[in-house]
């Protein structure tokens, strides 16, 4: 079998020749091309999936939104200092200003100023998603679906739901959770207006020419919790698992950070897979665990090596081992993906990466 004939099996509750393998290789990617040892394009060209061919990992994930968004009415001013990166946006009822730093040593970047700050804000955030609308931008799908062949399968991303998308993006927690907790119908009202335009970008990404969509919530639940989940999350996902499914397509939320707190309840949502589960010793629970927790859901469990186990930082013995134990578990049914938590980091060595479909070959095949 391909790779994309063992992910599709595992989507369709089907048993396949052997547990599918894949990776996100678009971190350790961008990082090669900053430190000039791939070309600028690369993850974009024919050659990236011939990398993954090479590297004998299956593809899935690209960071791929198929839409753009515009806001109007409003003035959006963007500048660089250094490594730092600032955004205002001014409108009639105030301004806001972001700032995100890039971190060399990392290769990746973090905010360190949000849009929305205090309660003085939420106009300003509200104006803001007032005026926004979103346009389909399908043409980067198209072409990854007529390279990509049997290598994998095309995924496209719906916007996170309006809560996790101030929390990660917008507002950080410390804000968010102060703002929830003492302007509880001002940041409703915020969240609904985002809720809106949202939908309209999620239903054009359920339209776009995807075969599989994710909900790329980056959720963990020391940042969450039930209650705020229970508030603010579950009926978005719900919402759109449903119009995923109705639309002949599998869905997928990202979840790269500790699960103990949330595992039961996103596996009651509806999604199709549960992707990016980070396990013992990096993550929460032992993958062992991770069916328990899940409870009577039917979800695909994706995931299992941690991003740190593709690197020198780990010794190769520990790495076989955690391989050989996920794989041992994976065996037993067919609803496991084994795949990286969450991404191959930029020290990550193609060896490793090259080892696990080997290893996977050996130990991989059902009981």
């Amino acid at each position: 079998m391909t790779h994309r004939e063992r992910i599709l099996h595992i989507l369709k509750g089907e048993q396949p020749d052997q547990v599918p393998w894949c990776g996100d290789l678009d971190y350790w990617a961008n990082s090669l091309i900053k430190r000039g040892l791939k070309p600028p394009g690369f993850v974009q060209s024919d050659e990236y999936i011939q990398w993954h061919c090479d590297l004998n990992v299956g593809f899935y994930l690209q960071g791929y939104f198929p839409y753009r968004q515009i806001i109007e009415n409003c003035e959006i001013i963007e500048w660089n200092e250094g490594h730092r990166r600032f955004k205002e946006i001014k409108t009639t009822v105030g301004s806001v200003r972001e700032c995100w730093e890039y971190m060399p040593e990392s290769y990746t970047e973090g905010p360190i100023e949000h849009f929305l700050k205090t309660e003085t804000d939420l106009p300003v955030m509200k104006h803001i998603y007032e005026n926004t609308r979103f346009e389909p931008d399908y043409d980067f799908a198209v072409k990854r679906r007529s390279q990509i062949g049997d290598q994998g399968v095309v995924l496209c991303y719906l916007p996170k739901s309006p809560f996790m998308h101030l929390l990660a993006l917008e507002a950080g927690v410390l804000s968010l959770t102060m703002l929830a907790m003492t302007r509880p119908d001002e940041f409703q009202e915020l969240l609904d207006v985002m809720k809106n335009a949202f939908d309209l970008a999620a239903q054009i990404a359920v339209d776009s020419p995807a075969e599989v969509l994710m909900i790329p919530e980056n959720l963990s639940s020391e940042m969450v919790g039930p209650d705020f989940f229970e508030l603010y999350m579950r009926a978005y996902q719900e919402e759109w698992t449903a119009k995923i499914k109705a639309a002949g397509k599998y869905s997928f939320i990202h979840i790269d950070g500790t699960m103990a707190g949330l595992l039961n309840q996103e596996a009651s949502v509806g999604f199709t897979v549960l992707e990016a589960l980070t396990p013992h010793p990096v993550g929460d629970l032992k993958w062992e665990e991770l069916a328990d927790f899940a409870g009577d859901s039917k979800s695909v469990l994706w995931g299992g090596i941690p991003g740190v186990y593709f690197t020198e930082n780990v010794s190769e013995k520990e790495f076989e081992r955690h391989v050989k134990h996920m794989l041992g578990i994976m065996v037993k049914e067919p609803r496991y993906v084994l795949g990286v938590a969450d991404q191959v980091p930029p020290d990550g060595l193609e060896s490793r990466v090259k080892r696990v479909a080997q290893m996977v070959k050996k130990y991989g095949r059902y009981q």
